[in-house]
């Protein structure tokens, strides 16, 4: 791979997550504080991105490998997402604005495995050069985050504005990319070739299975943290928190490249079990910490975030390619793909709304202890069932 097409991807990668990093954190705070809405509606607001998880499996299976070049097609949906988006902004209701919120998630989501497509398409050794592209992704989310804090706009439509700004820049950007044309297939795309069905024979294995239960699960307490941790440090009197909350992503890099060794010495259970060890002391931590005196607890809650995701959820990943044969690596990918950021996904964020919905004192304050007790105690049953139940020691897990 040539350094100019080093530099494409790596640029596109971060585009591809400077845009989603614009608004994801801070549109809790924003619909609490500028629409008025209950934990309810915010939970179903972040639920969008699962609903679009479970569809665009589909949308990537069949048009995107059979009728449009990949960089073509990821600049479309970024120019129809920008449309989309910014009048998401504009709405003066949660009736208004979710419809809109739902379409741009639909046409956002999708590129996320066009992006990954598209690198893997052009690169020609993907476990040692992927990696270093796809950092740049972590490090667009890092500098969106830090510059929607610095601009003030968290509790402002202009998150969204932002947004659809960057999204018109990514969709012109990627049609300078190099072309990638939809590689030739034989037969027809079936619905169990598009949603990784082959992989559930692997579920006849104990172990695999209880991974496949528990990463549903975890999508629980994941999302009471992704949905209202914005929210919450917001209420409790913490300033700037979207640069404050890309602590835990430059953790997450840090973690990241340091996985191959904590695998080696730990192996995928232990590495998992201090995963969720990790989250239930980030909840506690967020049960007691204060914006004064107790702000200590709040940043180490954030900043453990590299171990409560790298440890659970890359782990988990690592685990499922390792464990399924050559032939259903892809397949038990699509499979987990659409078990956690799917179906877990849209749970996860449904009843964390919910719960932060029952504990609301009014729309900008809640009885936040109460709240992370509950996704803390969930992490501890997860912990549990998955120590006695999970029992794969013979897995090498390559670093």
């Amino acid at each position: 791979m040539s350094s100019t097409t080093r530099f494409q991807l790596s640029f596109m990668m971060f585009l591809q997550y400077f845009v989603w990093g614009c608004w994801y954190v801070t549109m809790g705070t924003y619909l609490s504080k500028s629409l008025n809405c209950d934990g309810g509606q915010i939970g179903t607001a972040y639920a969008s991105n699962a609903i679009a998880a479970m569809i665009s499996p589909f949308f990537i299976g069949y048009v995107a490998d059979r009728f449009l070049n990949t960089e073509k097609l990821l600049g479309l949906m970024h120019l129809i997402g920008a449309v989309l988006i910014y009048f998401a902004g504009k709405a003066e209701s949660f009736e208004t604005f979710f419809p809109l919120l739902l379409g741009y998630s639909l046409a956002y989501m999708p590129t996320l495995a066009l992006s990954n497509s598209l690198c893997f398409h052009h690169i020609t050794n993907p476990e040692k050069e992927f990696p270093s592209i796809r950092v740049l992704g972590t490090i667009g989310w890092i500098a969106a985050g830090l510059t929607i804090g610095f601009l003030n706009y968290a509790d402002s439509s202009m998150q969204f504005t932002a947004t659809a700004i960057m999204s018109v820049i990514m969709g012109i950007y990627c049609f300078t990319m190099p072309a990638t044309p939809p590689k030739p297939r034989e037969g027809k795309t079936t619905i169990s070739d598009i949603l990784g069905l082959d992989a559930l024979k692997l579920l006849k294995d104990r172990s695999f299975a209880v991974m496949v239960i528990a990463s549903v699960l975890f999508c629980i307490p994941l999302n009471f943290y992704y949905s209202f941790a914005g929210q919450f440090l917001g209420e409790v009197g913490l300033d700037n928190v979207a640069g404050k909350m890309t602590m835990g992503q430059m953790s997450e890099i840090g973690f990241m490249l340091l996985m191959p060794l904590f695998l080696s010495r730990f192996g995928v259970k232990n590495m998992i079990i201090i995963g969720l060890v990790g989250w239930i002391i980030r909840y506690v931590l967020f049960a007691h910490g204060t914006a004064d005196s107790g702000a200590w607890m709040l940043y180490l809650g954030i900043i453990i975030h590299g171990i409560c995701y790298d440890f659970f959820f890359v782990t988990g990943q690592i685990y499922t390619d390792n464990k399924a044969p050559l032939s259903l690596r892809s397949s038990a990918q699509g499979l987990i793909t659409f078990a956690t950021y799917g179906v877990g996904f849209f749970f996860g964020a449904k009843i964390a709304g919910e719960v932060v919905k029952a504990y609301a004192v009014s729309a900008t304050e809640h009885h936040w202890q109460n709240v992370w007790y509950i996704p803390a105690g969930i992490a501890v049953v997860i912990l549990v069932l998955f120590a006695l139940l999970f029992n794969d020691n013979k897995t090498v897990v390559k670093g």
